[in-house]
């Protein structure tokens, strides 16, 4: 198997091992990062690889800072079976920590996300969640026996601690291509806790410890300031994610579960670089029309919930024009048609 070497990256297989020590000690006290996307630092900006693993998510941010050896397992998607059959290879009795987060996937939080995105005309974001729901209430809990069981016998001697989800929502929508209302937000976020719930009395079944990010976010959800969450971005991958403050913040919660203190930088803000307010205009169009409002399906369900569909029509033509004045009217106009349900 061959490795390359970059950056204090090693690439092994389909995992990613930095390297904080020398080549003879990279072997012991093992720190093993599994999980999906929030822990293979999606929302940073900076993908590495398929499944992400970027060098500003939290396990890598918590590696270099702490000295530890860092096995990033990690993978953007991955479900509760996805680590189970695909992440846990490497652990053993001489894996010293272990990191996660995981159970989002399962529930289908991403889809459940964009579909309450929808414009309110086109959206089911009532039945997206209670089929969540359904999935957090029955399958998953046995589905967390099977890998958190797993695990333990595998990592015999590992701290092994689990990461709830923040809540990502702050009651308003500041984002011209989504159309979230403050029930859909505050009933995402009630969601988000109840899978904390579970995954907090999960782990504490096995001995592991829990970090709950929802308080330690507060104040940095989509549309505040500093946003430490993503709202709809450009690629789509990056959205509803922490971004770089927020991987920093994991980063802190994480150190402080493993007995590695992390401190974080005072102002935590997202360095990424930004796109141009044209061009996020132009992104957020693009999201929209994607979304085809003017297919004749569409179009219906619009006169059936009382929106005009020859107004639908209008703003949807608009958001081509090359004039960034006229296409963020437009992105208005299609939000205050939603508004009005």
């Amino acid at each position: 198997m061959s490795t390359i070497r970059t950056a204090g990256l090693l690439t092994v297989g389909t995992a990613l091992v930095l390297s904080t020590a020398s080549p003879s000690h990279a072997a012991a006290g093992a720190y093993v990062a599994l999980g999906d996307s929030f822990s293979a630092g999606t929302g940073t900006k900076s993908k590495v690889d398929d499944c992400y693993r970027s060098q500003l998510g939290y396990p890598a941010l918590l590696a270099q800072k702490s000295g530890l050896n860092l096995d990033y397992q990690a993978c953007s998607g991955a479900t509760t079976a996805g680590v189970r059959d695909n992440q846990l290879g490497t652990l053993n009795s001489s894996t010293a920590f272990v990191t996660m987060t995981i159970g989002g996937n399962d529930v289908g939080f991403a889809d459940v996300l964009l579909e309450c995105a929808k414009p309110g005309w086109l959206s089911d974001c009532e039945g997206a969640i209670a089929g969540g729901t359904a999935i957090l209430n029955g399958s998953l809990p046995g589905r967390y026996d099977e890998l958190f069981g797993t695990i333990k016998n595998k990592a015999t001697n590992a701290k092994v601690t689990v990461g709830g989800y923040p809540h990502l929502f702050n009651g308003e929508d500041c984002n011209a291509a989504t159309f979230f209302s403050p029930d859909e937000q505050s009933s995402l976020n009630s969601s988000t806790s109840s899978l904390g719930e579970l995954i907090k009395s999960k782990a504490g079944a096995y001995g592991f410890g829990y970090v709950d990010p929802v308080s330690t976010f507060k104040g940095h959800a989509v549309c505040d300031n500093p946003e430490w969450i993503n709202g709809l971005s450009n690629p789509v991958e990056e959205s509803y994610h922490p971004n770089r403050a927020g991987n920093e913040a994991y980063a802190s919660l994480f150190g402080g579960a493993v007995g590695k203190a992390y401190r974080a930088p005072s102002d935590r803000s997202a360095s990424a670089e930004q796109a141009s307010p044209a061009q996020q205009v132009q992104a957020q169009a693009n999201y929209v029309l994607s979304l085809k409002l003017t297919s004749p399906s569409n179009l219906a369900k619009a006169q059936t919930a009382g929106v005009k569909p020859s107004e639908v029509k209008r703003l949807n033509s608009a958001l081509r024009s090359s004039d960034t004045a006229t296409v963020q009217q437009a992105l208005d106009g299609l939000q205050a048609l939603d508004r009005q349900m």
